[in-house]
């Protein structure tokens, strides 16, 4: 390992030292379960390592911070579109639900929708998924969410190119 290397090990060694408790603490806070903030935690360190220059940031405190967040977020959005997903299963017959590893790939499937369209609008991915998904025609979503035929446009634009720029990166 290079001399570098060894001094970024040791700079994270030490940012680990000095912050992983009080980031556990300021997780805790938002978190109604400690075990959570502690692998928010550790997941986050984990992130730091992916980055160019692990060692060299100003503020690694507002650093920590602002990757915990997303985590959290990230933990929050999984776990209402699983609810959601699980509620709309309840409302199908047995028989006809998937395997549970069916159902994982399809949860797995939503979330990853979920972050392509990230940035939109509530009403613009809904009328995507009405679209791709339902394959609802723009007039069906028109009267299915009360919206005008221009916004449907605007919406679908919108979300198409969303999907472009990542397929695009």
């Amino acid at each position: 390992m290079s001399v570098s290397g060894a001094q970024n090990r040791e700079r994270i060694g030490e940012l680990f030292k000095l912050n992983y408790h009080w980031l556990c603490a300021r997780v805790r806070s938002r978190m109604d379960c400690p075990h959570g903030a502690e692998d928010i935690a550790a997941e986050t360190f984990a992130r730091i390592l992916t980055l160019p220059d692990p060692g060299s940031f100003r503020e690694p405190r507002a650093l920590l911070t602002t990757i915990a967040q997303r985590l959290m977020y990230e933990g929050w959005r999984r776990r209402d579109l699983e609810r959601a997903y699980l509620q709309t299963m309840q409302n199908i017959p047995e028989q006809f639900q998937p395997a549970p590893e069916e159902q994982l790939m399809l949860i797995e499937s939503l979330l990853a929708i979920d972050q392509l369209l990230d940035g939109l609008t509530s009403q613009a991915k809904a009328v995507f998924l009405l679209n791709q998904i339902e394959g609802l025609t723009y007039t069906r979503i028109c009267e299915h969410l009360g919206i005008s035929l221009g916004t449907v446009h605007t919406y679908m634009a919108q979300a198409l190119r969303c999907c472009y720029q990542v397929f695009e990166s």
